[in-house]
């Protein structure tokens, strides 16, 4: 499937998050990725930064292939996909992917 732009992107993405669970699964890693953050910076500790993309990815990728079924997005667009994970996340924070999704 080619996609041209971010918005066709993010359809897709939808799609390949179609299931709560994997959603939830990436909630979780963005989520870890702030903690990290926050961590590294109220700890100094820049080994936390390092393990902020390893826990993020390694919670979608587990969702992705033992939850979904499929392949994750970031294989093919990491940056649309990265961008769409926080995109994402915030939906999911404010309980608005749902409706956004119905439109």
């Amino acid at each position: 499937m080619k996609i041209n732009n971010y918005k066709e992107f993010w359809s897709f993405y939808l799609n390949q998050h179609s299931k709560k669970t994997t959603r939830r699964w990436h909630f979780f890693g963005t989520l870890c990725v702030f903690l990290c953050v926050v961590l590294a910076i109220f700890l100094s500790n820049f080994w936390f930064l390092l393990m902020a993309p390893v826990i993020a990815y390694g919670l979608a990728w587990y969702s992705h292939f033992f939850v979904e079924g499929n392949k994750p997005a970031s294989f093919g667009h990491p940056l649309w996909s990265l961008r769409a994970d926080f995109q994402m996340f915030f939906l999911m924070l404010v309980n608005r992917l749902d409706k956004k999704e119905s439109r």
